[in-house]
């Protein structure tokens, strides 16, 4: 599922939401299912009203109708609820809906960023793997780089600690991480410092 596609399907999901009467009906197909009848009277408006509100629901995946006898009966999809709900809460979806959305869409280099990132990094902030291609690799230097004062001067050991809560390989980060001059370093293993 692409980004855009993600944002349709929560947007969707708020607008199937954002009525009390569909609150309501959630709120009691959360408890059992409902015919759209019994529905209506515990609401209190008409069955076509009612209807309308349950129309809504299902088109957002939150409910659905099976026939029992003369009658629809509706259920609660709890599933989708709780895949909505991890899907907002989830570290990486909050960010990417602050991306412009105003006509002024965000630079190709800022978009590949945040695409390398969500693609390499976990929940965390570790690094699940590291690219072949150089200018993905890059990014993620960069990313590591950030956790380091510019020109504060850290040993090794420091700099390996904090370089393990992004990767265990904390070798390769540190030598790629002065190779490609994010760092720079005293000869002999002494002190680096961010540039």
């Amino acid at each position: 599922m692409t980004d855009q596609q993600k944002t349709d399907a929560l947007l969707a999901f708020f607008k199937a939401l954002a009525d009390e009467n569909r609150l309501k009906i959630v709120g009691l197909l959360a408890q059992r299912p409902y015919s759209v009848e019994k529905l209506a009277d515990a609401l209190g408006i008409g069955v076509s009203t009612t209807s309308h509100h349950l129309s809504r629901l299902a088109k957002a995946g939150l409910v659905s109708a099976k026939v029992d006898g003369h009658f629809y009966v509706y259920s609660l999809h709890t599933d989708t609820l709780r895949s909505m709900a991890q899907e907002l809460l989830h570290e990486e979806s909050l960010p990417r809906f602050g991306a412009p959305q105003d006509g002024t869409p965000e630079s190709s280099e800022e978009a590949f960023e945040r695409k390398v990132l969500a693609n390499f990094i976990d929940a965390e902030g570790r690094i699940t793997a590291f690219p072949v291609q150089e200018k993905k690799f890059l990014v993620l230097l960069a990313h590591a780089a950030k956790a380091f004062v510019p020109g504060k001067r850290s040993p090794e050991k420091e700099v390996n600690e904090v370089l393990a809560r992004f990767n265990e390989d904390t070798a390769l980060l540190r030598r790629s991480l002065v190779d490609y001059h994010f760092m720079e370093r005293e000869g002999g293993g002494g002190s680096y410092w961010r540039v």
